[in-house]
């Protein structure tokens, strides 16, 4: 794993290191790396209740900014069954970000679903070749990639491994659902249908929902993004660890062509 982490604890706040940084801007956060954060959070929050977190919703209400990031936590529906908590991200006191962790008790027995086949796994990896890969930042220096099909700077639907290798904060290891948020913001990088050099298409969202947490370090996303009203879009996503379907994503876009 990376030894350089995410974030730095600065006393109640977090200070974004280079490898947050995300393609839009070498000044904004990777959504990714913000998604990482809040569920990191989240869990904490939880201290052992024996609730199971099923839903991660993220609202990126601007570009957040790689400064420091204070953090703050509202418990909305404390429960022994099903919990509620949200999180404010704020920079330089105004919210930049929100986001939701919903959970629910599990059981000592029950019936699972039949395991699903995932997407095959490139055991050997070719290194993606990225156009924002002139500075470093979270999709070229905080995560490994393995296309099984598409590739970044290809239009259309991607099918493709994430692994997260830098912790999110120093010496601790990313925990499964930290992987699975980080993994699940690259969803409509990858599956794009508009040239990146000219379109912007920004995802102002991030819901994440799994009947159950990844095994390992590997996250699959089987992505596809649609265009539909002028400037809007959505990009689906099923979700998938090396031993089957965990879930899916969704995306909400924010679209225009560059100036």
């Amino acid at each position: 794993m990376e030894s350089e982490p995410l974030f730095v604890p600065d006393g109640p706040r977090f200070l974004p290191t280079e490898l947050t940084r995300g393609p839009w801007s070498p000044d904004g956060l990777h959504g990714g790396a913000v998604a990482a954060l809040a569920a990191r959070v989240l869990e904490q929050a939880a201290d052992g209740d024996g609730l199971q977190m099923v839903r991660f919703s993220l609202e990126l209400l601007t570009s957040v900014p790689v400064a420091p990031l204070a953090v703050s936590i509202q418990p909305v529906r404390p429960g022994r069954r099903i919990s509620v908590t949200d999180v404010t991200i704020e920079a330089d006191g105004r919210p930049v970000a929100l986001a939701r962790g919903v959970r629910i008790r599990t059981t000592p027995t029950g019936v699972s679903t039949a395991a699903e086949a995932p997407p095959e796994f490139p055991e050997n990896p070719v290194p993606p070749v990225h156009i924002t890969d002139g500075y470093r930042a979270f999709h070229n220096g905080a995560v490994e990639f393995r296309f099984v099909r598409g590739a970044f700077n290809e239009l259309g639907p991607a099918v493709v491994w994430f692994a997260l290798v830098a912790p999110v904060l120093p010496g601790e290891d990313p925990s499964p659902w930290v992987r699975a948020v980080a993994a699940a913001d690259f969803a409509n990088g990858v599956s794009g249908e508009l040239d990146f050099t000219r379109h912007l298409f920004v995802n102002t969202d991030l819901t994440v929902s799994l009947f159950r947490p990844p095994e390992g370090p590997w996250v699959c996303l089987e992505a596809a993004t649609r265009l539909g009203t002028p400037g809007i879009g959505t990009t689906e996503t099923t979700l998938w660890d090396r031993a089957g379907r965990i879930g899916t994503s969704l995306q909400s876009l924010y679209r225009e062509e560059r100036p």
